[in-house]
């Protein structure tokens, strides 16, 4: 055997392979490893996309969340300054329902203290007329002397 052949069939062997390689394994390999390339490359603009779609979603969520805060401490303070008008009125209501009963019983009582005026006036009339009946020992007739009683009842 020929090392020459030998050598010279080796190289071409090796170089159908290595075009055989070159033609149909590589272009598929390449093709293969540039996909993934792209699919990593995709995968990490996603990822980024994501952290910056989350990061404005954060601010977003930020200012709804200042925006809702600040809404519900304007809602607090509304609702306070109701309760503190319906109190101020409330005892507004009272203070004049309470004036209304203090002049109503003051009415009453002035009323009533005429009243006793008048029964008081009308009783001393009587023992007025009781007492000097007694005192002239007869009896004094009511209806002949109701001029004298009216005047006595007004003196007194």
């Amino acid at each position: 055997m020929n090392l020459n052949a030998t050598l010279f069939a080796q190289f071409v062997v090796f170089f159908i392979l290595a075009l055989f390689t070159m033609k149909f394994v590589w272009p598929p390999l390449m093709n293969a490893l540039d996909e993934r390339a792209k699919k990593i490359a995709d995968g990490l603009a996603a990822a980024e996309r994501g952290k910056l779609e989350m990061a404005a979603a954060e601010k977003r969520v930020q200012s709804e969340l200042a925006s809702a805060n600040d809404a519900v401490q304007k809602r607090i303070a509304d609702a306070e300054k109701r309760a503190q008008a319906i109190i101020e009125d409330a005892k507004r209501v009272a203070a004049e329902e309470a004036a209304r009963i203090v002049a109503s019983a003051r009415a009453d009582a002035e009323q009533q203290v005429s009243q006793a005026r008048d029964a008081l006036r009308s009783q001393v009339a009587t023992l007025a007329v009781q007492g000097a009946e007694q005192i002239l020992k007869r009896e004094i007739d009511p209806t002949a002397h109701a001029t004298l009683l009216n005047q006595l009842k007004t003196e007194l």
